[in-house]
């Protein structure tokens, strides 16, 4: 079973690579984007063959080292 984090920061929190990105697209002449957040996926490959127990490890995953809860928020797509 495969599933697929996504990891983005929480609105609100400054995200200054995706300010740097935002500044760069206009400098390349990208007009009109006027944010830019920039985030981190992983994926993983799990031996679970039961969707709800593959979720639950994974959520304990991301509480525990995949992203940081106090700024981040996360997604998790099971496959």
């Amino acid at each position: 079973m495969k599933a697929r984090v996504q990891v983005m920061l929480k609105n609100g929190v400054l995200d200054p690579q995706g300010e740097a990105v935002r500044h760069a697209l206009g400098a390349l002449g990208f007009d009109g984007v006027d944010g830019v957040r920039q985030g981190k996926v992983i994926e993983l490959d799990l031996d679970e063959t039961d969707p709800e127990r593959a979720r639950h490890s994974v959520t304990q995953m991301c509480e525990k080292l995949l992203a940081n809860t106090v700024i981040e928020s996360y997604r998790i797509e099971i496959a």
